[in-house]
């Protein structure tokens, strides 16, 4: 290892102040050392010397220890350093607040069918089109108000375009400046060192100009989306007046060109949102180390291993040899087959059931039912022992598959999804097996289906439909009342569990149906949800009538997300008047 001696620095110099500490440290040693021997108070001084063994030399070599250690690890802990490393810049997507003029000019209908419909249809493909980086959304017109604040989810402030209109705002008026303040101070709210603004609006003035710069100056670029087009069309304004909107590209381009942005006009495609760059998240630096990206490197670990000799003096006589022994012999008074059965040296039991897990359920909805068998044996838990019974019925092992129920419902009594497949795994049992089962193309009988899953813990379904009570099983013949049937027409046809007249005809239905249930049950599998016909179809009468009855009361809920807004934004400029704003 080269060292520049001449590049030699400390990275935290303060520290060396603790080395005003060894005098202290020296002289408090000595006086204790004087006070420790209990002979001074009995013999004079000048005979004391000749009467005690002489041990002043290890006394003084302990000191020594003491005062060189206390120097060695001041030094490393002020980070003595001779060489630059390169070093990783933080860098975070930059936030994006959208600031839109909700003026009642914005209803004018120069971009058919409307500049608003027009704005909302952009700002939908915006928030689906952007990668990555948090989102704002204001609407403003004499003032600005917050519609969503700083967020991840582009789905949570889309749910709000649809109620966005003049109607919704307190005063009618364009005010770009206080949407681009409010835009400013929403991101340094967040923590935001820098981000981006877009505005989309049809026009502007001096002061809005005046903002953007105050904007560019703290780190926010301002850019601009012009709504509409230079011929214009009538509008009705708020106070019922009617009036002409154009479109006036020179006072956007100056706020824009303020601003440190760009501009451009709304267009039918994203070729706008991509000039603007909004689609695609700017990097921020929040760290950077001597302006080019190196790092001086903290060397003070190689200080350690001294150090660490040094404080084996504190030890007793003999307590070296004895710890040495300890720290060699530990690994090998470790049971190491035991504790690798449960454990590992950097994982718990439960960290490594828990993989084991996550293991066998990503087999099972792979459909490699052997391996996710594998997976689950093993796992002495209640969720372990349902899902190595789910994998056992996939394979046709009902028996073994009830057992593994059972230990699972030994760990939790009552558990409703072992209770649930341990009947239905139960009842495709019992039943008579058909006397000519089909094959397939390759001579093989097709694997039955499987109990259906529940909603248990995590991990306990194995990426199975949930179970609903009075679920059909797929191993249930049909007929039955789940298949939606009679209950009447199905005593009268069937009987109550008489079996039919004719073995070939029933053994033929039974086969078919395993077939089509099989196949539903794969391309379940495939996009990993139930189909709103099929959990309908599941439903036994009580669950029908329930969500009736819920979706009844969800209807009488009003959906007008417009008139919260509305009452937001009323709430707010009151409190604004109040505070003199």
């Amino acid at each position: 290892m080269n060292i520049d001696w001449n590049a030699l620095h400390l990275v935290r110099p303060q520290a060396l102040w603790l080395l005003l500490a060894l005098p202290l440290i020296a002289a408090l040693w000595y006086w204790r050392r004087r006070r420790g021997s209990a002979w001074h108070t009995a013999v004079d001084a000048h005979l004391l010397r000749h009467l005690l063994v002489a041990g002043g030399q290890r006394a003084w070599g302990g000191v020594i220890a003491l005062l060189l250690g206390w120097t060695l690890a001041v030094v490393a802990l002020a980070g003595p350093s001779w060489r630059q490393v390169a070093q990783p810049l933080w860098q975070s997507p930059a936030p994006l607040v959208v600031a839109l003029d909700l003026s009642s000019r914005v209803t004018a209908t120069d971009l058919p069918p409307s500049r608003l419909l027009q704005a909302r249809a952009k700002l939908a493909a915006l928030l689906r089109e952007r990668k990555g980086g948090e989102v704002a959304l204001l609407v403003y017109a004499d003032d600005a108000y917050t519609v969503a604040p700083l967020t991840a989810d582009t789905a949570n402030v889309a749910l709000y375009l649809d109620a966005l209109g003049p109607d919704v705002m307190p005063r009618d008026g364009q005010r770009a400046e206080r949407a681009l303040d409010a835009a400013v101070l929403l991101l340094q709210q967040s923590g935001a060192r820098s981000g981006d603004i877009l505005l989309l609006t049809d026009r502007a003035d001096a002061a809005a100009s005046s903002a953007a710069t105050a904007a560019r100056r703290q780190g926010v670029t301002v850019s601009v989306l012009g709504v509409g087009t230079p011929t214009g069309a009538a509008y009705r304004s708020g106070d019922g007046q009617i009036a002409q909107a154009r479109l006036d590209e020179a006072s956007l381009r100056a706020v824009a060109s303020a601003g440190g942005g760009q501009y451009a006009r709304m267009a039918s495609d994203d070729g706008d949102l991509r000039a603007l760059g909004v689609l695609t998240p700017k990097t921020s630096m929040d760290d950077r180390r001597d302006g080019n990206g190196m790092a001086w490197r903290d060397e003070g670990f190689w200080l350690l291993p001294p150090l660490m000799l040094l404080s084996l003096w504190a030890f007793r006589r003999r307590g070296l040899a004895v710890v040495l022994v300890a720290c060699l012999a530990a690994p090998l008074a470790l049971p190491t087959p035991a504790y690798a059965a449960e454990g590992t040296w950097w994982t718990r039991a439960d960290q490594v059931d828990q993989q084991a897990l996550a293991a066998g359920v990503e087999a099972y909805r792979r459909g490699d039912f052997k391996a996710a068998q594998a997976q689950f044996d093993g796992i002495d838990s209640d969720a372990g022992w349902y899902n190595l019974g789910n994998a056992l019925a996939r394979q046709g092992q009902y028996d073994a598959a009830i057992a593994a129920y059972d230990k699972a419902l030994r760990k939790t009594p009552g558990m409703p999804d072992a209770v649930a497949n341990r009947a239905a795994v139960d009842a495709a049992r019992k039943r008579k097996p058909p006397s000519a089962p089909p094959k397939d193309g390759q001579g093989k009988q097709p694997p039955t289906s499987p109990p259906s899953q529940g909603q248990g813990q995590p991990g306990k379904d194995a990426g199975q439909p949930p179970k609903q009570p009075g679920q059909q099983s797929p191993d249930q013949p049909p007929g039955t009342p789940a298949q939606g049937k009679d209950k009447d027409k199905d005593k009268d046809t069937q009987g109550a569990g008489n079996p039919d007249p004719n073995p070939a005809a029933q053994a033929q239905a039974d086969a078919a149906q395993r077939q089509q249930m099989q196949q539903a049950l794969q391309r379940q599998g495939k996009d990993g949800k139930d189909t709103p016909a099929q959990r309908q179809a599941a439903e036994t009468p009580q669950q029908r009538e329930q969500r009736q009855a819920v979706e009844a009361w969800m209807r009488r809920v009003p959906d007008d997300p417009g008139s919260l807004l509305r009452a937001k934004f009323q709430l707010e400029n009151e409190r604004r008047k109040r505070e003199g704003r």
